[in-house]
């Protein structure tokens, strides 16, 4: 049995059709904490079975005896061990509400796969296209020739960002329930303050990332994304900096001095493949994949009160 846990600040519907989309993939426990109070999405969840949620609010953090942190990222890493430590499944994943699996058999089969040794299971992300439903494209994977194929994709920007991802690339992990002192973190299982090495890599199994359905949406989160979120400071570059490489939050800031809203615009249209020669050559390259959700009709089915 598997089961995710997620911290999310986000309008009901968008809260439901992420659980939804996971109870009907076979999630046998959902914990959703809801990072301020949400009742519309808060009634539904918890009438669930198979759903604890919890709304993140004073009360819960002096329950917690644990002053509100001021980081998003630590107040979901704290969720995300609490629920480590109570979650009645095997196996429990971290994500966020923009990130949905996708397993083409029964996910509870690749996970039983997973050798006794390895303590988690590493599911790589696929990113969306905004404007072309169930698009996404794949990451260039590691390797000496790395590089150059991103700048080949992306000639304007491509240098600058990691497997050519306006996202991470990092993926997340399954963890393994039942080992002690753990902590389960963004992208990562710590065990005794160290990070747990030798992720096993369900190959099969996708994170399609949802990083932006479209320009006008990317556009409502980038300055939240460029302060605190994943584009701030003090994250790694792309590549290395002797290389010239720069730190998203130091190429988005740049860009937007030098060229404003247009090159922004630029910039999102060339990275996301709204570009049609990059569309093209993404499918020339055989890094398309085609993931249809269908969220919409999985929240009618399970939540069926909503709409």
């Amino acid at each position: 049995m598997w089961g995710i846990v997620s911290t999310i600040k986000a309008d009901a519907r968008t809260v439901l059709n992420f659980a939804a989309y996971h109870l009907d993939l076979g999630a046998h426990r959902l914990h959703i904490y809801l990072d301020e109070p949400n009742p519309d999405a808060f009634s539904h969840l918890k009438a669930h079975p198979k759903i604890r949620v919890q709304t993140c609010d004073s009360t819960y953090w002096k329950q917690r005896k644990k002053q509100r942190p001021a980081k998003h990222q630590t107040r979901q890493t704290l969720n995300a061990t609490h629920a480590y430590e109570r979650i009645q499944t095997d196996w429990v994943a971290h994500i966020d509400a923009d990130e949905f699996i996708s397993s083409p058999g029964r996910l509870s089969d690749a996970l039983a796969a997973v050798p006794n040794s390895a303590h988690c299971a590493r599911i790589r992300p696929i990113e969306a296209l905004p404007g072309r439903d169930g698009h996404y494209k794949s990451l260039i994977p590691d390797g000496p020739g790395r590089e150059a194929a991103v700048r080949a994709l992306y000639p304007s920007f491509g240098v600058f960002l990691k497997g050519g991802f306006l996202s991470h690339v990092a993926g997340k992990v399954f963890a393994r329930t039942g080992l002690p002192d753990i902590q389960l973190r963004i992208h990562n299982l710590y065990q005794g303050g160290e990070i747990v090495s030798g992720a096993f890599d369900l190959d099969q199994v996708d994170l399609c990332h949802r990083h932006a359905d479209s320009w006008e949406q990317w556009q409502t989160l980038y300055k939240f994304r460029l302060e605190r979120g994943s584009y701030r400071p003090g994250l790694a570059p792309g590549f290395p900096r002797l290389a010239g490489g720069l730190s998203k939050h130091e190429l988005l800031t740049l860009i937007e001095e030098e060229h404003g809203p247009e090159g922004l615009r630029r910039f999102f249209d060339e990275i996301s493949a709204k570009d049609p020669e990059v569309f093209q050559k993404l499918e020339a390259q055989g890094l398309l994949k085609i993931r249809h959700l269908e969220l919409d009709a999985k929240r009618q089915k399970h939540f069926p009160a909503f709409g």
